[in-house]
């Protein structure tokens, strides 16, 4: 599956934080290295921070999100580009805050190796293990960490059995775990707490509905790109008051065959959405063409979720309650 670039989840779902600036981030105004020394378990690996880091670097979309909105724009020295987003790729508040912050890379993915460590991090946050390759000339895990850089990565995508049973706590728990890593663990609760209050609010409305029969596809006519009964993206659609009707594969992202799809009648479809590619409605037309007697080929009726909702950070949330807004009209206010 490849790391992809999104345009943006519906633009007024922001109204989480006010933290999401520029400002100086100490650690809740108690001085630098109060509460310190950290220490945190992640991926197997024990990190330990005797101060706030100061020099991050970011990875993919997700993870700058959850940085900025807990108010550590201060904090990142380098991010990768996500031009591939389209115009409308950033949450209301970030695309300033993210055209501040020095470019490293011009794709999504981190630089060369040389390139990575010569950005002399001290906190390196990234949503998966893949991102360390030394196979495609990337630096390892290991490298950085004896530069001096540790390595966090989200939502538990230590590896492709932590990626099918990530979920929507790993976000929460990310949240939290950030927050003690920069000090700031009242700004952290303060950001979960909103979060779950718009799940409270999505699950209380549509509780006791129908779940609604939905596919959830990157397109394609054969195979077709599909999301499965594991991982995050499940986590959202059951959130949301869907049902994934290719919930039996054990996978997160898998190939499904024509067979497959063709023997499910989905009432609606969830179209992953990022550039460069086919757009949505392309990649719609083209698996609606697979279930062409189904309500939500008859009735056109898909939404597109950006891509960058369904990997590790707080936008999977956002992503909830808009998916169940589709799903569910006038459920919620």
């Amino acid at each position: 599956m490849r790391r992809r670039a999104v345009a943006a989840v519906a633009a007024g779902a922001l109204v989480l934080t006010g933290c999401a600036s520029g400002a100086p981030s100490g650690s809740e105004g108690l001085g630098a290295a109060a509460g310190f020394p950290v220490t945190v378990t992640n991926c197997g690996r024990t990190l330990r921070f005797d101060a706030p880091p100061e020099r991050v670097v970011t990875g993919y979309q997700p993870v700058l999100e959850t940085m900025l909105a807990l108010g550590l724009a201060d904090r990142i020295v380098g991010r990768v580009n996500f031009s591939e987003n389209g115009p409308g790729g950033f949450l209301p508040g970030h695309r300033e805050l993210y055209d501040q912050i020095p470019e490293i890379s011009a794709s999504i993915a981190f630089p060369g190796r040389e390139a990575m460590l010569a950005q002399d991090a001290d906190l390196v946050v990234s949503e998966g293990y893949y991102n360390f390759e030394a196979s495609r000339g990337e630096a390892t895990v290991e490298e950085l960490s004896a530069s001096g850089a540790a390595v966090f990565i989200t939502g538990g995508w230590c590896d492709q059995a932590g990626r099918r049973a990530s979920t929507i706590e790993h976000t929460l728990t990310d949240v939290r775990t950030l927050g003690r890593i920069f000090g700031v663990p009242e700004r952290a609760e303060q950001l979960v707490a909103e979060l779950r209050g718009i799940l409270d609010e999505v699950r209380a409305a549509v509780a006791g509905r129908p779940a609604v029969p939905v596919l959830v596809t990157d397109g394609g006519d054969g195979p077709v790109k599909a999301y499965g009964g594991a991982g995050l993206t499940q986590q959202i659609i059951e959130a949301a008051g869907g049902r994934n009707v290719l919930a039996a594969a054990t996978e997160e992202y898998f190939d499904a065959s024509v067979e497959q799809v063709a023997s499910t009648s989905p009432d609606a479809m969830i179209v992953t959405d990022y550039l460069p590619g086919p757009t949505a409605a392309e990649k719609f037309a083209t698996v609606a063409a697979v279930v062409p007697e189904s309500r939500a080929a008859t009735g056109r009726r898909y939404l597109a979720l950006p891509a960058a909702g369904q990997h590790p950070g707080y936008r999977n949330i956002l992503a909830v309650r808009t998916i169940a807004e589709f799903l569910h009209p006038g459920a919620l206010s």
